[in-house]
Formats: C-alpha cells, structure tokens, sequence
C-alpha cells in the first residue's frame, strides 16, 4: 500500500504548480509524469506532465470543491498510480466547501490514499484497458438508451396520429387517386359508371358492371371491397374471371379516400361506405331482388365482415368470401410493423374482425388463405354452420389471387350455396 500523505497545491493565476511531496513513497525514476485530475463524473478537468527538472500545467481555471480522482501516469513505462483525494478548503465566511470556484481561494493541501502499485506496467496497462473499456461501454449503453427512447418516440407518433396513413394509403401506387382505369380497358362493355352519395355528405365512385343476361347466376350480384391499398380500378381484372367464370353480376365500390372518392378513409367512414352501397343495391330496380354474395380482401375482408354481421338477418346475402383477412388492426401491427408491437393499444382503428366473425350465424363463409401469408386467419372462431377453408399452397398476401385453384373455389362455394337452380 503506497500513501501519498501530502500534496501541496498552489492556485492561482497564471494556473497551478503542483509540488508532490510524499512520505514513504518515492514515485519511480520516472522520465515523464502526467497528473490527471477528474471530477466525480470522471470529466478531465486538467492534467499537468512533471519531469525531474520541469513541471508543464494544462489546468482549469476553476474546479468545485469535493472529491477529484486522480492519476500519475509514466508516458515512457506506462506505469500509473492512481488515487482519489478529498480537498479540504478553507471557505470565506459565509462561504459553504461546495459550488464556489477555487482560482480565488487560498487552496493549499489534500490528502489521500491508494492501492494501485507501479510494481507491475502489464497489470496495471491491464487494469486500465479494463476501466476504459467499462467506461466506453457506458456511454455505448447511455448512447443506445437515448436511440431506443427516440425510435420508440418516433414510432409512438407515427402510429398514434399517422396511423390513418399507415392504414389506409391510398396513394399507392402513384397517381391511384387520379388514375383509376375503367371495366372497358380489360374487354367489359356491359357497365355502368356511378357517383353514390352518403349520409355524411361523401360521394362514393362505383362501377356496376353485367354478366350475362342468360346466366345461370345472372341475379346474382357480388358486392366486392377491395384492400387497403390502390383502387377498384385495379381489381377489375378480378370481377372479369367472376363474371366469365360464373356469369355473375359485379358491383365495385371506392372507399371515401381513395380512387376518385371524396373524403378521407377511417374505420367509421369506411363501415358507412360499405353500409351505403348494400343499401343501393337494395333499392336500385335491376338489383333489389339479387341474391348477393359479399367479398372482401385484407382491408376489404374485415369491412365485409362487419357489414354482413350487421345485415345477415335480411336474407338477401347469401354467402361471404374472405381472402387473407386479419384478426384486427392491433393484432397485425406487430406483423408488419414489428418495433410497434407495445404500442398497440395506441391504434384507434380497430376493425375487431375476431369479436365479430362469431356472430355471423346465418352466412355461409369461404376462407381463401395463402399458405405464405404471415397474418393469422379467422376460420377458428367462426360459428356459422357452413365454412369452407381453401388453402392456396404458393400464395402469399397480396398473390393469393394469382394462385391456381382460387377462382375454382369461389365457383365451386357459389354453386353450392346457390344450389342447382338460378339465383
């Protein structure tokens, strides 16, 4: 155990010379020392280098009182001597020890102890690399800690008031609320363009288009509700294998928000849109006695879903189809947006598809799912007599469609609840 028992300090102006003057220790034959001292929060707050014949200070101008940490350092052995001193002032009256600057005051000796040893350069280089090694890793820590709580600030935002956007872009692809391309461009001729009004003021755009007159499904009308993203322009080519496959009729409404709708989509506006366009069917002339049968991808699953659980009673919707539809909103968050997954209670559209999927009683449901799709399905919890799950072994969320067997499917679920004669 080495002491250093005194060390004479004098401060003043020009900085300060230090003199060590040490009892029972003498410090090695050293060809340079360098003299760190740090504050409590091991902020450098000087150094001075001392040889055998001359002393140069690089010292701060003023240091609070308390207790400084300090370091004799052999640049040429890289030996160290490492020490912790509590200065004892001398305060002016009414001055306490801590907070006062000392370039003033009369600072004339400390005190202190160690039991670091020079004897040994690797133990003591050894020791060093490992305090500078705790002391980078707190400041890695300290840095990630303030990159985690501003990702996780950011996230927070994104999701509570951008969370409509994230929802519901109807902006993609480019120019997909100004470019929506019409049932003629894919070889229909036989369709209708309409501009249906909501309650609260929104006009909806909708393509009705006709299959065949003669049909054997020809008084059967799909109401369809596409996903979150483009417009029914898009999904034309779909209604197209419907009607050739089927000889159905085809209704394709634009959520507010998107295509040329008015308005911007949410969860109320788009259960109202949905609300809107059964209840034209319902009153158009050609329509009113159709059987319908509902269709909903994604987005457009969980939108049929509470439309249907809100009108199975009347009879006149006689199947539903769902394509790759998820549980709810806060359940599919941490599929898509994984870093979101504790902030789910922050989303306010909810489209609760799992509470409601069981109260559908009096529908007949084909499940269409994709093998690859990561978001879970719904075919558990529903309690209507008649279900069908249809697996497409390649698809995944957005290709399911693409998939061979999908429209089969969908022929093969109309004819059975249809039954062998015309709708």
């Amino acid at each position: 155990m080495f002491k250093i028992s005194d060390l004479q300090t004098f401060w003043g102006d020009p900085p300060v010379a230090i003199h060590p003057i040490v009892s029972n220790f003498c410090l090695p034959a050293l060809t340079c020392t360098r003299v760190e001292v740090l504050d409590l929060d091991s902020k450098n707050l000087g150094a001075c280098y001392l040889t055998q014949t001359r002393q140069t200070t690089s010292w701060p101008r003023h240091v609070s009182s308390g207790s400084l940490n300090v370091t004799f350092v052999d640049l040429s052995a890289a030996d160290c001597l490492a020490a912790q001193f509590r200065r004892r002032l001398r305060a002016p009256t009414g001055v306490g020890n801590f907070g006062m600057p000392l370039r003033s005051l009369s600072f004339r000796s400390t005190t202190a102890s160690t039991s670091a040893s020079p004897r040994s350069s690797s133990l003591t280089r050894a020791y060093h690399r490992a305090q500078s090694a705790i002391a980078n890793c707190r400041r890695d820590a300290a840095e990630l800690t303030e990159v985690a709580q501003g990702i996780a600030a950011v996230l927070t935002s994104l999701l509570y008031f951008k969370q409509k956007s994230l929802i519901y872009p109807s902006g993609i692809p480019a120019n997909a609320r100004t470019e929506v391309p019409r049932p003629s461009q894919f070889g229909l001729r036989d369709f209708e363009e309409l501009v249906i009004p909501t309650n609260d003021g929104e006009k909806l755009s909708a393509f009705y288009i006709r299959g065949p007159r003669r049909g054997r499904f020809a008084n059967c009308t799909v109401l369809m509700f596409h996903g979150n993203a483009g417009n029914i322009g898009h999904r034309i080519p779909i209604a197209r294998m419907m009607i050739n496959s089927m000889g159905c009729n085809v209704f394709m409404l634009e959520y507010r928000g998107y295509g040329l709708s008015t308005g911007e989509p949410d969860e109320k506006g788009l259960t109202l849109d949905a609300q809107t366009a059964l209840d034209y069917l319902r009153s158009r002339a050609e329509t009113r006695s159709h059987k319908l049968i509902v269709y909903g991808q994604s987005l457009g699953g969980a939108v049929s879903i509470k439309l249907v659980a809100k009108n199975q009673q009347a009879g006149d919707i006689v199947g539903l189809i769902l394509e790759n539809t998820f549980i709810s909103m806060r359940a599919l968050i941490p599929s898509v947006i994984p870093p979101a997954r504790y902030l789910t209670m922050l989303c306010h559209q909810i489209w609760p598809s799992e509470s409601i999927l069981p109260t559908i009683t009096e529908v007949p449901i084909l499940f269409l799912s994709g093998l690859q799709d990561e978001i879970v399905p719904l075919y558990e919890v529903t309690t209507t007599p008649t279900k069908i799950w249809k697996t497409l072994p390649g698809g995944d969320h957005n290709s399911s469609v693409m998939e061979e067997g999908y429209f089969e499917a969908i022929t093969d679920f109309v004819s059975n609840i249809a039954g062998s004669e015309k709708l």
